[in-house]
């Protein structure tokens, strides 16, 4: 695993222990790799290398600024779906022509916002879009640059709660409206349509699927080029999945073996927007535990971070693999691991063989770099946690821990 290792019996970031940060930042607390989020970067623009392309980084699978920073020193571009995170991605120092804004439900003060900025283009998600894009472009005096997603009907084959590009999927244009599309945009005086975007589905661990919908959006362009729309970029989003128990997720170069020739073929631009691939597994949390409940037969590791640090167990019964910071030799034993958060769902694993340990012992939970710190929240008005990045023997707080302050500072005393 890039970034996390085991050595001597202990945990590692890169060349830093755990425990180390532990002890100096405190529990829960977010440990991110920086080297490792480079080197999954570098695997996926290496793999296509040969055509023109970019490798626009989905920010909502993590959004701290000093890896969206690291990235854009490398060239990364950022896939966008909110006014905030293109907010975000520019004061990381992405430069607005690699950002592609995305999303179902864009504000015509986001549309107005990221047309200032002169964004790459907008991942378009519905005719209505066209038209509010249109609406929002022609008052500014501009000409909104749009890639339209159409919604290829192919089964990601992952969990149903991350599947994008199925026909009852909320996301992108129904293929059958492909006519409409076109007279909308024809109708329109201030889009330039120049791409076409698929994205079916997130954590998929084969490449048929995105073979299938390559080839299922070389005939959209063809057709489209036909009908006179200079479409010469193409979208094939990202879903690339990682290893949390175990699985051999095809590399980025089996993705590409069966992409490249389809872009060669239409003689594109091709723009991947990888997300969890890059900081999947370039991210832990570490975590301490409370007590160690017996309750008749059944024993609890009652851990200090909860769904409100990481809620992807509680949400789709995600599996991540938890282990003792200090590498424990003791027999195993069958546990649930919880957090301390009012709700039955707040764990992050059950029935799980874990070493034995004691109050105040610190234990990771690997993989969490994406989807983690992002879908925090602060229920139970419990702070968010730090963030902290290494590299090499050195680490830093890239995001300070929230203080009980922090959680009333927005409200007073009304009425």
């Amino acid at each position: 695993m890039t970034g996390f290792h085991l050595k001597n019996n202990r945990w590692y970031s890169d060349g830093v222990p755990l425990s180390k940060v532990a002890e100096k930042v405190g529990t829960p607390c977010y440990v991110y790799s920086l080297p490792a989020f480079e080197a999954r970067w570098k695997e996926i623009d290496q793999a296509y290398k040969s055509i023109p392309h970019l490798v626009a980084y989905s920010i909502k699978t993590n959004d701290n600024l000093s890896v969206i920073k690291t990235l854009a020193k490398l060239g990364s571009g950022a896939d966008v779906v909110s006014g905030g995170e293109l907010f975000k991605a520019r004061k990381a120092g992405v430069p607005a022509n690699k950002i592609i804004f995305a999303g179902v439900a864009k504000t015509d003060d986001e549309i107005a916002y990221a047309l200032k900025e002169g964004i790459r283009f907008f991942n378009v998600e519905s005719i209505p879009e066209i038209v509010a894009i249109n609406g929002v472009a022609g008052k500014l005096r501009k000409i909104a640059p749009i890639a339209i997603r159409f919604n290829p009907n192919v089964d990601a084959l992952t969990h149903h709660y991350i599947s994008t590009g199925k026909k009852e999927n909320k996301f992108g244009v129904f293929l059958g409206d492909l006519d409409k599309v076109m007279e909308t945009v024809r109708r329109c005086q201030s889009v330039h349509w120049t791409g076409v975007h698929a994205h079916i589905g997130s954590q998929m661990t084969q490449t048929a699927s995105v073979g299938k919908s390559a080839r299922v959006v070389e005939q959209i362009v063809m057709k489209l080029r036909r009908e006179g729309f200079p479409i010469h970029t193409v979208n094939l989003g990202g879903g690339y999945g990682i290893d949390y128990q175990g699985e051999k997720p095809p590399k980025p170069s089996q993705y590409a073996s069966l992409v490249l020739p389809v872009i060669k073929r239409l003689n594109a631009t091709l723009l991947l927007e990888p997300g969890r691939y890059i900081s999947g597994n370039s991210g832990a949390l570490l975590t301490k535990v409370v007590y160690v409940k017996q309750s008749g037969k059944k024993t609890f590791y009652i851990v200090d971070a909860g769904m409100g640090d990481l809620i992807r167990p509680a949400l789709y019964e995600a599996y991540h693999r938890i282990a003792p910071v200090e590498g424990s030799q003791k027999p195993a034993q069958t546990v649930d691991v919880v957090g301390p958060i009012c709700e039955s769902t707040d764990f992050f694993a059950k029935n799980r063989k874990l070493p034995l340990v004691n109050r105040g012992d610190l234990l990771v939970v690997l993989s969490a770099g994406a989807y983690g710190s992002v879908m925090g929240s602060t229920y139970n008005s419990r702070p968010l946690a730090p963030e902290v990045v290494t590299r090499g023997n050195r680490f830093a707080i890239a995001r300070q821990r929230q203080t009980r302050e922090d959680l009333v500072r927005l409200e007073k005393f009304v009425l």
